[in-house]
């Protein structure tokens, strides 16, 4: 089935490492734009010759818990009106701690959301400082005892490691205060610095430097370890969950699925066609208001790049690649063509092969790009 992916680009503060699509919030705005993505999902509902099936919706971001919670139902029943939904549908929402308090909990669980993703990314406030997050941990442990209490039993706190100043120990000690709340999926990022980001000018000048790659990669096999002993047991490269509680939209991303993108800058794959709308929020309302072409980038894939995304996402997944499935869908026999390339990995335990699946073990999880790089490689002689 369909995902249904709904972006919302606003945010109280702009994060000085963060490279999403995003701005500073504006009431009016907001409002225009909520109007704006309800016609995009209408409309794209009418373009098909029948209703679809989905299965999932995720509000990402930017900070979609600074919607109001009517307006985040009024998005959640265009989906609805749109698509065809089972009633469980998994609905998540993205949400700072510090834009929540229990009446808005309560109200966002009775127009729909039944899963929340916090963006906690650390449990020690000098952390939270360098990173300009608005929150302290005390506000994050706060904000998810407050979802419990609205009713939410499936809740998911992101981690970001190999922050500024940060050692193996301290860390450690964000996962487990993580781990002390019991949620039910964890996510667990490495700190990726782009070019232009702020952070780096304020490593700079406050002289703050990143652990060596020994201790990042320390930080990465400590962490999931003792999730995995907390019972929330590492599905994919960055996330882990207890049974059963995987999240069943970003799953589409890793097993070669298809999803629908609304609103400015989002992407979306069906058919064999990515395209991304675009980016502007400004451009975006004026293009549904005119009724242009929301597209900005349209390329349909070739059989040879859908292999290859297959590859690249399903390798992400610690269940690895089904072989057997991938030669039935794309007529290669995957082993075969990559194992040339493949086999230092295998020698040196990165990657296993057992005849029916190709997975990465969780030391190959931290040169995952670097093995991941053998199904371009391949290609390009």
């Amino acid at each position: 089935m369909l995902g249904l992916y709904v972006h919302i680009p606003f945010c109280s503060a702009i994060c000085n490492y963060c490279n999403f699509n995003r701005g500073l919030f504006d009431e009016a705005l907001k409002s225009r734009y909520v109007a704006a993505v309800l016609n995009e999902i209408r409309g794209a509902a009418a373009l098909e010759s029948r209703r679809q099936q989905a299965d999932t919706i995720f509000f990402g971001g930017g900070t979609p818990s600074l919607l109001d919670p009517s307006e985040i139902g009024h998005l959640i029943d265009a989906c609805r009106a749109s698509f065809a939904l089972p009633s469980d549908a998994e609905v998540t929402m993205e949400a700072n701690p510090e834009t929540v308090t229990p009446e808005r909990l309560e109200a966002f669980r009775a127009v729909g959301v039944n899963r929340l993703s916090y963006g906690v990314q650390s449990f020690r406030d000098e952390e939270l400082g360098r990173l300009s997050r608005l929150h302290s941990a005390s506000r994050a442990a706060e904000a998810f005892g407050m979802a419990r209490a609205a009713g939410f039993d499936n809740i998911s706190l992101d981690l970001m490691m190999w922050l500024p100043q940060q050692s193996v120990a301290h860390w450690l000690e964000s996962v487990d205060a993580l781990i002390a709340l019991k949620p039910e999926h964890a996510s667990m990022y490495m700190l990726e610095l782009y070019p232009n980001a702020p952070l780096r000018d304020a490593m700079a000048r406050s002289k703050w430097s990143l652990a060596p790659d020994d201790d990042a990669a320390d930080m990465y096999l400590a962490g999931f370890e003792r999730l995995d002993a907390a019972g929330l047991v590492q599905y994919e490269i960055s996330n882990s969950a207890r049974p059963g509680m995987e999240a069943k939209h970003n799953l589409k991303y890793w097993t070669d699925g298809e999803w629908l993108g609304f609103g400015c800058g989002a992407h979306s794959t069906r058919h064999g066609v990515r395209s991304k709308n675009r980016s502007s929020t400004e451009e975006y309302i004026a293009a549904v208001a005119t009724g242009t072409d929301l597209v900005v980038e349209r390329r349909e894939l070739s059989a040879e790049e859908r292999l290859e995304d297959a590859l690249f996402t399903g390798l992400r997944l610690t269940s690895g690649i089904d072989l057997e499935a991938a030669a039935g869908h794309y007529g290669v026999d995957i082993w075969e063509k990559y194992r040339e390339d493949l086999l230092p990995f295998t020698q040196a335990g990165l990657l296993l092969y057992d005849g029916a699946r190709l997975r990465l073990t969780r030391r190959g999880m931290l040169l995952a790009h670097e093995i991941m790089a053998v199904f371009i490689r391949s290609n390009v002689r």
